[in-house]
């Protein structure tokens, strides 16, 4: 026995198909999350008050909006000696000084011992609280590399938006 198909009801199962497998398949767009990224370069004529170090540096930060990790990698040299710290400090605008938010060398083990050598490239990530992603998104945090010749800081920059 023969049977016959009629061209419009393949076509319609074809498509059908297809549509179904694309929706399996993932055929809508994928969400995504949103990022917002910063730059600074890091030199003491920004340090409050400005210092004479011959010491440059930089740092790109992205921000995760969807779930508020930072991740950062940076650079400096050039200082007048070797680092101990380096944070992020907030919220300041540029030209104003504030607490410390977030480390970016590794915190001492305990109170009065000495971190951890600090160098350069470095990187690391953390999760910020709300608050302070308005702050960062604000423009109001900036980087602080510390040295033993420039405990408060020997090279700064404000995180802008890039």
């Amino acid at each position: 026995m023969r049977q016959t198909y009629n061209r419009r009801s393949i076509l319609g199962y074809c498509s059908a198909g297809v549509a179904a497998a694309a929706a399996l398949l993932g055929g809508a767009p994928a969400a995504q999350a949103d990022t917002a990224k910063f730059t600074a370069n890091l030199k003491g004529a920004d340090e409050v008050p400005p210092n004479q170090t011959t010491g440059t540096g930089s740092i790109t930060v992205t921000l995760d909006t969807g779930t508020n990790a930072l991740t950062w990698n940076g650079t400096f040299s050039g200082l007048t000696g070797p680092a101990t710290a380096a944070h992020f400090h907030g919220p300041a605008p540029a030209g104003k000084n504030a607490g410390v938010v977030v480390w970016i060398s590794q915190k001492p083990a305990e109170a009065g011992t000495k971190p951890p050598p600090f160098t350069s490239p470095f990187q690391g990530t953390a999760t910020l609280t709300a608050g302070q992603v308005s702050d960062l998104m604000a423009g109001n945090w900036y980087v602080n590399v510390h040295t033993q010749a420039n405990p408060g800081g020997e090279i700064r920059g404000q995180l802008v938006k890039s």
